[in-house]
């Protein structure tokens, strides 16, 4: 049984949230995002806030419940405040440059890489080797952000490569003779 759902999600001034059949759409400062909403799940809104409940006793009832619960505050957060992701480029000639909705990466390989950014997406790159990347959807901020470390993901040995910010890369020992 899902604890997280008992607690009410509270919204913040100047954040809306309209219900309709089978859909949740939360309206902010940043944006509006909406989700399709569980059969399974009672969303109610009260005085500045939801609260969701199972509307059967049933075990997914109650577990998707509890997901509903986090996918909305993740919306209300994302509306209001928004999300960022940020990144670090290691690796010597290693940079990056945004260019509108464009991300221009030269990380060793023989042509530049260019990832185009969704709607909804800013990157920004206060230096070269650093990438921040802004959103109010929480998943394809993550997303995106996952899909450029995959160019050059963190190699074991000199640490090289696309790394999160706060991400640890354990450097391995070399052969020894």
């Amino acid at each position: 049984m899902s604890r997280i759902a008992k607690y009410p999600v509270q919204l913040p001034a100047g954040v809306e949230v309209h219900l309709t059949e089978g859909m949740i759409a939360v309206k902010g400062g940043l944006g509006k995002l909406q989700r399709s909403q569980f059969a399974g799940v009672r969303i109610a809104q009260d005085n500045g806030a939801l609260t969701f409940a199972p509307t059967n006793d049933s075990r997914e009832a109650h577990a998707m419940s509890g997901t509903m619960r986090a996918l909305v505050a993740g919306m209300v957060h994302g509306v209001s405040k928004g999300f960022e992701r940020k990144l670090t480029l290691v690796g010597v000639g290693f940079k990056a440059q945004a260019q509108g909705a464009k991300l221009n990466l030269s990380i060793g390989f023989s042509h530049p890489v260019i990832k185009d950014m969704p709607e909804g997406i800013k990157v920004e790159t206060p230096t070269p080797t650093e990438i921040v990347i802004k959103g109010v959807d929480k998943q394809l901020v993550g997303q995106i952000a996952a899909e450029v470390r995959a160019y050059r993901p963190p190699e074991p040995y000199k640490g090289k490569g696309v790394r999160y910010a706060d991400e640890v890369v354990v450097i391995k020992e070399t052969k020894k003779k």
